[in-house]
């Protein structure tokens, strides 16, 4: 795809940028190399169709990807103003056992200096799992999808859907969902795939709770990126955060960076 090397280029240029200089930085993670937003329909094609073929797209992606390892390059990072006051940084290597169950093996772990911050299971799972993907089409039903306009990514021409959970969580009484992608997606005009996210995995849970059996689970806005691998599927190669999360016990400034790298087909059985 024509834009593919100048992405690639923008992603250099946005992770050294964001890991260097102090940001507003939640808007500039999602807004970085976006052009002027054109609220004007598509021409040619109706946005339920555009939406009907990027969903059958990410299930067919999804499936794909299933039947590859690759290595996943991990780094979180606490900021007292604009220093770096702790990191965790973890490579480590994702294929399938013969038991057909995804592993993952730790090839690079020091040790873990965050302060005022600790990852949890669903911050862990969200980066192996929810990141990389974000509406298949068996999961449509679940989700408003509303066409927001054209706009251009870099150097690609694309449509942007606003999209959020429809339901709400079960036995709570927020009004807002918890479970389920919510914020922007980036759609290429000419081959209807997926090629930038921005936005929530998840919704924060017991946002003020100073319960030690109920602490407050919080998830930053995350923006990915999509490159062509094996010159059909588009992947998920990037993503990264840059935000203050509000804790009871005060906010804390996070950066992540997160690299899904050496994607490979798996053996065939």
């Amino acid at each position: 795809m024509p834009g593919l090397r100048l992405l690639r280029c923008a992603l250099f240029v946005l992770a050294s940028t964001l890991f260097s200089l102090p940001l507003c930085a939640q808007q500039y993670v999602c807004e970085f190399g976006n052009g002027p937003l054109d609220s004007a329909p598509p021409a040619g094609i109706t946005a339920n169709e555009i939406i009907e073929t990027f969903a059958t797209r990410e299930s067919a992606f999804k499936a794909a990807r299933d039947g590859y390892g690759y290595t996943l390059d991990l780094t979180v990072q606490t900021l007292n103003g604009d220093a770096v006051n702790g990191t965790y940084h973890q490579v480590s290597e994702l294929a399938v056992n013969e038991r057909g169950a995804r592993v993952e093996r730790s090839t690079f772990a020091p040790q873990n200096t965050l302060r005022g911050l600790t990852l949890t299971k669903e911050d862990l799972d969200d980066i192996r799992d929810s990141l990389p993907f974000v509406l298949t089409a068996d999961h449509l039903s679940l989700f408003s999808v509303k066409y927001a306009g054209r706009q251009r990514v870099d150097e690609l021409d694309t449509y942007v859907f606003d999209v959020a959970p429809k339901t709400a969580p079960k036995n709570t009484r927020s009004k807002e969902p918890v479970e389920g992608f919510r914020g922007r997606v980036w759609v290429d005009n000419r081959d209807f795939v997926v090629v930038k996210t921005c936005g929530k995995t998840r919704g924060d849970e017991n946002v003020n709770s100073r319960n030690r059996n109920a602490p407050a689970n919080l998830t930053p806005t995350f923006v990915t990126y999509r490159e062509q691998i094996d010159g059909k599927f588009w992947f998920t190669t990037y993503a990264r955060a840059d935000e203050n999360l509000y804790f009871p016990a005060g906010a804390v400034h996070i950066r992540e960076l997160v690299k899904y790298l050496n994607y490979k087909p798996l053996p065939s059985k």
